[in-house]
């Protein structure tokens, strides 16, 4: 499965369905579901610009969500206009695109990652269930038992 890092405080808003586009100098043809990897790096001002003060978790796949769309900013009064989408407060200079998302959510428990540059892959190992059924991945296990334990 595809995997993006992306800077704390960023990436726990993006699970927590705060930030919908995700601001990237680089553009891609990839569109689908992705798993949301946050790096060791905290944006420490960003976090003091939002008043967020909780522990965030670094170093570690997150959650996943869904890239449906790419948009091409050609200035920085679009960008501006999508702020409470984007909440970015990076300045951002030249070509700029916004990766819109949808369908995010955090995992359960973390999984210890060590993240890359751009998209990169991920390959989890497969888990056995106890009827002896193996899943095709431990995202998929952790949405089925957040989809039984929810309804």
């Amino acid at each position: 499965m595809k995997c993006l890092s992306i800077c704390q405080p960023f990436a726990e808003l993006i699970i927590q369905n705060k930030k919908t586009v995700e601001l990237r100098k680089w553009n891609t043809n990839f569109r689908g579901e992705f798993l949301v990897h946050a790096p060791i790096k905290i944006r420490k001002e960003d976090c003091v610009k939002m008043k967020m003060n909780e522990k965030l978790t670094t170093g570690a796949i997150i959650g996943k969500a869904e890239l449906f769309d790419v948009k091409k900013y050609g200035s920085i009064k679009e960008i501006q206009k999508d702020e409470d989408k984007h909440l970015s407060t990076k300045k951002f200079q030249g070509k700029t695109f916004g990766f819109i998302l949808k369908n995010s959510k955090p995992l359960r428990i973390p999984i210890p990652w060590k993240g890359q540059l751009g998209f990169f892959d991920v390959d989890l190992p497969k888990i056995k269930i106890k009827n002896n059924k193996i899943m095709t991945d431990m995202i998929e296990e952790e949405f089925s038992y957040q989809w039984v334990g929810h309804h």
